[in-house]
């Protein structure tokens, strides 16, 4: 079964396409009536992006969980929702139907009003990837309260940074989380962030890993335990509370130039419509496959294409705890093969890392269930793009590569699987109802096909950003005061000759060497195809003859040996492929690069790094391994 808003050929998204431009409040009403809504809106859109302030389906009255779970009761209540695989693939996996998840969630909203939380509250949520952790989302959601969660890698300083910012006076977190050969002390993190946050008024702890752990009396309870004073009561069921389509769904932190975390908020409405429309159309899902986004639900990719875009659509979500090299680099086509996987969406760095290993891991495993493989983070090289294609795919499957971003809610450009065709290291194609313009230094649109310029989106969408908390000004400068009247991505993009989108970087990452213009990615690409490369992230430095100069850092596959001899032949291959203007001024020989759990690489670091700069480096805390910094701050060439 398809979905009645699911684009079903190329001259079919044609024509989408071109009514949601025409005619965008008719066309996202259309969407959006394929929902559950306790009220019907009054209006479709009011905006203004001078302010900002953009409102979508006003007066409508909703709760998304009832269309992420108890719709979808009556006609599939036994379909798996979410199938975990955990950490270690010796311990038993877990699936939960539509039926056990509506159980779960209503008793532990349950839980959360019995334990003083109401609409509007900020409840903050530090876990591993439990399905507890999607429980804990849908269960805020259920009763009105605002999640913002927390990747549980952060540092204690990072933790309390952000229950500052949204006074989040309530904590649901794990003892402790298993990842890769980690245990992570979450609980323990936790109390450190709250020596500095003393208006905390609950922190509700799940068993995961027996890691002792410090209850303090009054504040700290066991998740175990609240859920027997539940069931005590008889009858689990929890009304889900009426929400206004633009009450906020969660705020979600991402890092900026300065050291104070960008609350990002995201409400309910138009978030569930997006999310979802997307989630169907981009990966072209069918009723009753098996979806895996390998990502965490720290992060947006998380919120969007492992817990709410999949279920709003009924579909069965796979949450995986570890990472994909333990405890072998054959974990994905484990998992792949296991459960019979159609989807796979991960993020370049997995792609590159997996690439490293060889052709071996994937030998003896059962890949034939694939049918869509997706990219997710930065723009995936053409290198990493064939390997994908070719070895796990088989040539069979369609690659969606997904540009957007936390602030855009959902994706935004990208092929439709099978339907709209797929160019390497080209996101393609705008979604319906996405309206993308190329903007020069400025200020004027840049027309027609073949050209680059600065990304922006001139009209409003469902899911995007309405504010970041606490500082609506900031929301304004950071996002929409660049351009008049545009939404400013941040990103470099070039329109090629089709009109296929291809991004090329943050605008800040687009060097002017020489006089001339030269895009970091293009010269990453072109380093990556060098034999013994995994990846490299390109930045400019100060240069005293071209002004700016291009320093590399880059990860090898194995020992490089002689690292003049290693520099020379990586520089020989970009001059092969773009040319001299474009070889690398100096290369840096790292073991990893700073990068988010999403997979995004963190080059403002690597700019102050490049520059001498290592005093003062910013916002550190969405990096995966905040340790790789210091240890290229060390090696600086």
């Amino acid at each position: 079964m398809s979905y009645p808003y699911q684009i079903k050929s190329h001259p079919h998204y044609k024509e989408v396409y071109q009514h949601s431009i025409e005619h965008p409040e008719d066309f996202w009403a259309g969407v959006a009536s394929h929902f559950v809504w306790k009220k019907t809106w009054d209006k479709v859109l009011e905006w203004n992006f001078k302010q900002p302030d953009v409102k979508w389906f006003l007066g409508g009255k909703m709760n998304i969980t009832e269309n992420a779970i108890d719709r979808h009761l009556e006609n599939h209540p036994n379909r798996p929702a979410i199938i975990w695989e955990p950490n270690d693939p010796e311990e038993h996996h877990r699936v939960l139907t539509y039926k056990d998840l509506h159980f779960k969630v209503c008793q532990f909203a349950n839980v959360l009003k019995n334990n003083g939380v109401k609409k509007g509250d900020r409840v903050c949520i530090y876990m591993g990837m439990v399905p507890e952790l999607a429980i804990a989302v849908l269960a805020c959601a259920r009763i009105g309260a605002t999640h913002s969660v927390i990747f549980g890698g952060f540092s204690a300083q990072s933790i309390a940074d952000r229950l500052q910012d949204a006074t989040a006076e309530y904590i649901v977190t794990c003892d402790g989380a298993f990842r890769g050969n980690k245990d992570i002390p979450l609980k323990s993190i936790i109390d450190d962030a709250l020596v500095q946050c003393r208006f905390v008024k609950k922190v509700i702890v799940l068993t995961r890993t027996r890691t002792p752990v410090s209850m303090i009396k009054g504040r700290d309870v066991w998740w175990e335990d609240e859920i027997r004073k539940v069931e005590t009561m008889g009858n689990p069921d929890c009304v889900a509370e009426e929400m206004d389509a633009e009450d906020p769904l969660f705020i979600l932190y991402t890092s900026g130039s300065t050291g104070k975390p960008k609350g990002v908020v995201h409400t309910c409405g138009g978030y569930m419509v997006f999310t979802t429309y997307s989630f169907v159309n981009v990966f072209q899902y069918q009723q009753e496959d098996v979806h895996f986004c390998t990502a965490d639900v720290g992060w947006i990719t998380g919120h969007s294409y492992v817990v709410y875009g999949p279920l709003c659509a009924g579909a069965t979500t796979l949450m995986f705890e570890g990472v994909p090299t333990y405890p072998h680099a054959s974990r994905f086509w484990d998992i792949v093969d296991k459960y019979k996987v159609n989807i796979l969406y991960t993020a370049p760095t997995a792609i590159r890392s997996l690439m490293s290993y060889g052709l071996g891991p994937i030998h003896g495993h059962d890949l034939s269930s694939l049918k869509v493989l997706g990219s997710v983070g930065e723009p995936i090289n053409e290198e990493a793009w064939h390997w994908f294609d070719e070895h796990i795919g088989k040539g069979k499957c369609p690659i969606v590569d997904t540009w957007w971003q936390t602030e855009t809610g959902g994706i935004m450009i990208s092929n439709l699987a099978g339907i709209t065709p797929a160019k390497p290291a080209h996101a393609t194609l705008p979604l319906p109802g996405i309206q993308p313009a190329l903007m020069d230094e400025q200020g004027k649109e840049i027309e027609g096909n073949g050209l680059a310029g600065n990304l922006c989106i001139k009209f409003p969408w469902p899911g995007m950003i309405r504010t970041t908390y606490g500082d609506h000004e900031r929301c304004r400068t950071n996002y929409f005061a660049a351009y008049a009247d545009k939404y400013f991505t941040g990103d470099g993009c070039l329109r090629d000759l089709e009109g296929n989108y291809r991004i090329t970087g943050r605008v800040d990452d687009v060097l002017n060497v020489s006089g001339h213009r030269i895009g970091t990615a293009e010269v990453e690409n072109a380093i990556n195809m060098h034999a013994g490369v995994v990846e490299s992230a390109v930045v400019g430095f100060t240069h005293e003859v071209k002004g700016i100069g291009i320093y590399a850092f880059v990860v090898y596959a194995s020992n490089h040996g002689d690292e003049e001899l290693a520099r020379k032949d990586i520089g020989a291959t970009v001059s092969r492929i773009i040319g001299p203007i474009a070889k690398p001024d100096k290369i840096q020989f790292v073991s990893g690069l700073p990068k988010t759990r999403s997979g995004k690489i963190m080059r403002r670091i690597l700019r102050k790094i490049a520059e001498g700069e290592t005093s003062n480096l910013g916002d550190t805390s969405t990096l995966l391994d905040p340790s790789v910094v210091a240890e290229i701050t060390r090696g600086r060439v």
